[in-house]
């Protein structure tokens, strides 16, 4: 009998770009990985709308600044109509552009990578390519206006829920009470695939007197972070900035791990940047976070939400065992579930939750860390078996 190897089929793309240059550029790009084939190359986003029902493309390259409809009008369209993976490929170096690659994030595009320079050719075409061939794999569902798990009081003007909130699932259950016993000074999160729309919606639903610093790793290109920290601000009634090296940790301020580095804390609760090499691949990481916390015991929460791979998971499960709480994003909303079911696996999650739970719950713990007498109505709760797990 003759086994004859088959090939995968590969990525049907559609690149969307006026700029006649880059267009051609992108096409050269795709029509030079063997993993992907061009459908179809168009520079406005009526010309990709018109063309995505009939192509049924794999996914789409989607440039942000386009005359007539933006590429953030066209993301929006696109997940309500026919819902594609989009990768905005966008320029890092201007601010409008920024700006609505962050909102286009947010309407459900699944990542930004900076536009190609010259020719196809080295790393970077390298990386564009993969970055289309990966997320041609996410599932992706239709996306309506009205959210389900975030209440209406939470949402800013222009923003659209995120793929978990439009499951037809099941009513959220009750937030869960408060576990025994916690008394944080600081939140860690991190995340990758799908972390700037889940950002947006756990940090723009924390109040401004929200009591702890919150160190946060998001896995981007490195000409890009200065714009997500900026473009975070506009979501969140917190202060937000990219961290700096020995910077004082500063209640209800959001520290932002800069491009290519390594976020920590250090030894006297001050931010702490390393240019060490990459675990995992990843620069910064969320294991190298989680990590630096495990002195602190339960005196820290980590948070780990959507992502690609399996970084933040090793971290969290020391940090869980060192005493901490940790939450990690449960599968119902993760737009990729391999951080957050990597830490699963390793018994690193204190507990998961959907994505509209997980700012109401730390809201909560941080009420009942302010009230003594809360402590022991959740441990009422907790021996009723109605509570999360304590930290392990």
């Amino acid at each position: 009998m003759n086994h004859l190897l088959v090939a995968p089929p590969r990525v049907r793309v559609l690149v969307v770009e006026d700029s006649a240059v880059i267009r051609q550029v992108m096409v050269r790009l795709v029509r030079g990985d063997p993993r992907l084939e061009l459908i179809e190359a168009v520079e406005t986003a009526e010309e990709a709308l018109r063309l995505v029902p009939r192509l049924r493309p794999d996914v789409i390259s989607m440039d942000v600044r386009l005359p007539g409809m933006d590429g953030l009008a066209a993301t929006r369209r696109i997940m309500a109509e026919c819902p594609t993976p989009i990768v905005i490929v966008c320029d890092a170096s201007t601010d409008p552009a920024l700006r609505i690659s962050m909102d286009a994030l947010r309407s459900g595009a699944l990542s930004v990578v900076e536009k190609p320079a010259g020719w196809p050719s080295g790393a970077s075409s390298t990386a564009i390519a993969t970055q289309l061939y990966i997320m041609s794999q996410v599932p992706v569902i239709r996306r309506r206006v009205a959210p389900v798990t975030i209440a209406p009081e939470t949402m800013t003007p222009g923003m659209m829920p995120p793929e978990a909130a439009i499951r037809h699932e099941a009513p959220p259950p009750a937030l869960l009470p408060v576990p025994r016993r916690l008394r944080p000074r600081l939140v860690a999160m991190a995340a990758s695939t799908g972390g700037p729309q889940a950002f947006s919606h756990i940090v723009g639903a924390l109040p401004a007197d929200f009591p702890w610093p919150i160190l946060l790793v998001q896995h981007m290109g490195a000409g890009f972070m200065e714009g997500f920290a900026a473009w975070l601000a506009t979501q969140t009634p917190l202060s937000v900035g990219l961290a700096r090296q020995g910077e004082a940790l500063r209640p209800g301020h959001i520290h932002v791990a800069p491009a290519e580095t390594h976020l920590m804390l250090g030894g006297h609760d001050e931010i702490r940047l390393s240019g060490a090499p990459p675990l995992g691949g990843q620069r910064p990481a969320a294991n190298a976070l989680f990590s630096s916390l495990t002195r602190m015991g339960g005196e820290a929460m980590g948070v780990l939400l959507t992502g690609m791979g399996e970084d933040g998971a090793t971290g969290l499960r020391d940090l869980r065992r060192a005493g901490a709480y940790t939450i990690v994003e449960d599968r119902s909303t993760s737009i990729v579930h391999g951080m957050p079911g990597a830490a699963e696996r390793l018994g690193a999650a204190s507990v998961s939750l959907p994505l509209g739970q997980i700012a109401p719950h730390l809201v909560a713990i941080a009420a009942a860390s302010r009230i003594p007498h809360a402590v022991s109505h959740a441990d009422s709760h907790a021996e009723s078996g109605t509570t999360g797990d304590a930290p392990a």
